[in-house]
């Protein structure tokens, strides 16, 4: 990034479910570059009807959830011609989606949960356990493990009630492992150790128990294997600037990619 910038919006807040986490994500930002020497305005955005000063250079993106990831504040950033940092407009489009995500995924070979759409719970044909997962939704909002068919139909409601569409996958035991990009710059593979099932939203924000090792320990091999899917799936779908790709390692030391985060967390 460069210090010829003389100003830089951070975009936080917004108006989804994770509006909270983006006001955490947009600070931290927001400090990192001041600390780094760039002159910002921190932008609490409270509706989608976004108005920027004409002195900003480039709007930095921390918003998360619908208007923020899913490609709707990018084509309003186009509209006003300003720069934005991150994916474009249809990436972030097919990243937000889970349902458009598997599809490329699987076109491009990468390995993926079994899994189905559906709009309905009796609908399901995949047996338990399974993840529900709403399409279009992030930090783990709505999302369930399902080991029990007692508990399907709970499950199920409160996933549809954040998208019409929901996606069922098959539970993978096993790792839960993250690679993060950052222009063409490949990270080093972060284990995540909740301590619960998974890393659902009390485990990724209220926990201070989850336990972040990176670099992972892990064969050099399924390192490297890790990133170099990682790097697959960031330009399978198009990404830019910076994403966080999420794994599932089974028993068997078989990955597979559970989503890309276009616009990946930045809280503390």
């Amino acid at each position: 990034m460069s210090h010829s910038l003389h100003k830089i919006a951070v975009l936080m807040g917004g108006v989804s479910s994770e509006s909270e986490i983006s006001m955490a994500s947009g600070k931290a930002v927001a400090n990192g570059l001041r600390a780094a020497g760039f002159s910002v305005v921190e932008e609490e955005i409270t509706s989608p009807d976004i108005a920027l000063d004409s002195s900003v250079d480039l709007a930095f993106i921390a918003l998360h959830g619908s208007f923020g990831e899913d490609g709707v504040v990018q084509q309003r950033l186009l509209d006003l011609a300003i720069p934005f940092t991150g994916s474009s407009v249809v990436s972030c489009e097919n990243s937000f989606d889970k349902v458009k995500t598997r599809s490329i995924l699987r076109q491009l070979g990468v390995p993926v949960a079994a899994g189905e759409v559906l709009q309905f719970a009796h609908e399901r044909t995949l047996p338990l356990p399974v993840v529900v997962k709403p399409s279009r939704e992030g930090s783990s909002m709505g999302c369930h493990i399902v080991r029990h068919e007692e508990e399907w139909l709970n499950a199920f409601a409160d996933a549809v009630l954040f998208c019409e569409d929901v996606l069922v996958e098959a539970y993978i035991p096993g790792r839960e492992l993250t690679v993060g990009i950052v222009g063409d710059q490949i990270l080093p593979v972060l284990e995540i150790s909740p301590q619960g099932d998974w890393y659902d939203f009390k485990s990724k924000y209220q926990s201070d128990e989850t336990v972040y090792q990176v670099p992972a320990e892990l064969s050099s091999s399924i390192s490297e294997k890790l990133q170099a899917m990682a790097w697959e799936v960031f330009n399978g779908l198009d990404a830019k600037d910076l994403a966080r790709v999420d794994f599932r390692l089974d028993p068997a030391n078989r990955p597979f990619v559970l989503e890309l985060n276009a616009i990946p967390g930045f809280t503390e």
